[in-house]
């Protein structure tokens, strides 16, 4: 064999390798009790915020500390205390859903990394949109109507014009 064929087989295999070991740590989303039954496996677990419960973060006291609980989004209704230490998350209050990213240990969900999907703002718009097109539709019927009649009251003045041209 020559060199250049040896060389491109051990490239091949390293890069076999690589896709393999990145196979293995692709995470998918965990109910609350999933991640509670790996205590301490990192996972990626799909909640939304519990707002009967209050959500603890004072800013003066430790600016990096904040807790609230945790909805399942299945049907079972579970929930976990989120304990989360980089901060105030912003759109906590107005997310629909939340990914939290970390290990469940003890009693509460350490959370590395939290990711917030907030209700669309165009969906407000999307419906004004179609309140306002229903208005429009009967808008554009009267200015079809009305352009329509213009070309005559044009025509009129504009043959009296031609006329007294002549």
């Amino acid at each position: 064999m020559k060199k250049i064929h040896i060389i491109l087989l051990v490239f091949i295999a390293g890069t076999i390798a690589l896709l393999i070991s990145l196979l293995n740590t692709g995470s998918t989303y965990e109910t609350i009790a999933e991640a509670k039954a790996k205590p301490g496996k990192f996972v990626h677990v799909a909640v939304k915020l519990d707002k009967t419960k209050p959500v603890e973060y004072d800013a003066t006291k430790d600016a990096n500390y904040l807790s609230f609980h945790a909805v399942a989004m299945d049907s079972t209704n579970q929930t976990m205390k989120v304990v989360y230490r980089n901060g105030e998350i912003p759109n906590l209050m107005i997310s629909e859903r939340l990914v939290l990213k970390g290990k469940y240990e003890n009693d509460h969900f350490e959370c590395k990394d939290v990711q917030t999907k907030c209700p669309s703002k165009y969906k407000e718009e999307m419906k004004a949109r179609e309140n306002s097109s229903a208005g429009q539709q009967t808008e554009k019927k009267v200015e079809t109507t009305s352009a329509t009649n213009l070309p005559d009251r044009q025509a009129g003045p504009a043959s009296s014009n031609s006329a007294a041209n002549k």
